[in-house]
């Protein structure tokens, strides 16, 4: 079982939608946070720990990550998808470039 954990600003569009995506796959397990403030579900040192592959959607987002979870993130695989805050959830659009960029890294 691979652990997959998506990372945007505010767990509200980008991320919950790639955890939504590809929790419909076999031998894959899924979750998704945020590194705002006001996310819908602030990102967990635990999080970061149960995770094998972590998605960030924007490089901005692995800085960030990198200086709040530094400790955590030793030996951890994290993945710049390049994939901006112009999205609603679910929308076709996105759900197509998770498609796209994300398989690649997956066993």
């Amino acid at each position: 079982m691979q652990k997959l954990l998506f990372i945007c600003t505010q767990n509200k569009l980008r991320s919950p939608t790639a955890e939504h995506v590809f929790a419909q796959f076999d031998d894959i397990e899924c979750d998704s946070a945020g590194l705002g403030n006001d996310a819908a579900v602030q990102l967990s040192p635990e999080q970061i720990e149960w995770a094998d592959i972590i998605f960030v959607m924007e490089r901005v987002h692995r800085n960030k990550l990198t200086k709040k979870f530094k400790k955590y993130l030793n030996g951890k695989r994290v993945i710049v998808l390049g994939i901006p805050d112009e999205f609603e959830y679910m929308d076709e659009s996105l759900v197509k470039l998770l498609h796209m960029k994300v398989p690649q890294f997956l066993r």
